[in-house]
């Protein structure tokens, strides 16, 4: 098993870590966006902008 996850990080090109540290920065800024908006007490902060689509 632990051979087909094994990575060979020498061989990885450019692109390659490009391609990962993208991955790895969205994914965490998508972990910090999901914790802020499904936390209880950010609700009223996050309700007042409901509408603000609608307002303009």
């Amino acid at each position: 098993m632990s051979n087909y996850f094994y990575t060979d990080y020498s061989a990885m090109t450019t692109n390659d870590w490009i391609g990962l540290s993208v991955t790895v920065i969205i994914f965490i800024l998508m972990a910090i966006a999901y914790f802020k908006v499904f936390r209880p007490k950010n609700r009223d902060k996050l309700e007042k902008h409901k509408f603000i689509i609608m307002d303009d």
